[in-house]
């Protein structure tokens, strides 16, 4: 949501009281506070939508002032925490929403996102495997996604490759998963399937030192001497300080 929709909003809800009632306090009326805690929160999505992090804090604050039991408001401000570093603020907030909602999927997966981002992994893990259970979530595609990128941190690669699949039959279009499914399968000397997964991750993303790095792998395995050189070039030109262009190197002679 825009930031000029939601401060019409704001306005709407606190004029509102007056309009219909002739009362002089909008926040008098349980329904008044109701509307104005929602307009304060998508008023602080919006902020946050933008990356103005500390503008956010104040009209979500003014939400949890109006009811500190506001799940959306303790939800947002743990994203502005953890988007400006304070970890404990931003898990006192996941806690808190997670608590009150009873455990929502989405802010599991978001808390889940947040200790992933913390290196703890196997309670990433945990998270998502109980957003997972939410058949109806309409996200459970990013959901086995996370869950694939965290148990390959825990050096479980034959799990990460089942959830990575599952990931990839509810929504083909997932560069993540597809560029990790490329790696999995080079790895396990499957080049065909490899070579697919990777120009499908090309045709969604832009290409970073380990993807062109894979590229110029499979262009090797397939004899595509042009392609290997161009990956290459790309290697040398965007990345040449990195460890990736360095193994290009040695990969050479």
């Amino acid at each position: 949501m825009s930031l000029r929709a939601a401060l019409s909003i704001l306005a709407l809800s606190l004029l509102a009281g007056c309009v219909s009632g002739g009362a002089s306090d909008p926040l008098a009326s349980r329904q008044g506070r109701v509307e104005a805690g929602r307009a304060y929160v998508q008023l602080g999505l919006g902020y946050l939508q933008q990356g103005l992090t500390e503008q956010a804090k104040a009209p979500l604050g003014k939400a949890l002032a109006l009811n500190d039991q506001d799940v959306d408001a303790h939800a947002a401000l743990a994203v502005v925490f953890q988007a400006e570093g304070e970890p404990a603020l931003a898990e006192a907030h996941f806690r808190k929403a997670l608590l009150i909602s009873r455990g929502d999927t989405r802010i599991r997966n978001n808390y889940g996102s947040f200790l992933y981002a913390q290196g703890r992994f196997a309670e990433a893990k945990q998270m998502f495997r109980q957003a997972s259970a939410d058949t109806l979530y309409p996200e459970c595609s990013r959901v086995y996604e996370n869950l694939g990128l965290t148990v390959l941190k825990l050096e479980r690669r034959d799990q990460a490759h089942a959830y990575l699949l599952k990931a990839l039959q509810l929504n083909p279009r997932q560069p993540k998963a597809l560029l990790e499914m490329a790696e999995l399968s080079y790895e396990n000397r499957h080049y065909v399937p490899a070579r697919d997964y990777y120009d499908r991750f090309s045709q969604l993303s832009d290409h970073d030192a380990r993807s062109l790095l894979l590229g110029s792998r499979l262009a090797r395995v397939f004899d595509e001497q042009g392609a290997l050189a161009e990956l290459g070039q790309q290697l040398q030109r965007l990345y040449p300080g990195t460890p990736e262009y360095q193994q290009y190197l040695s990969e050479q002679r």
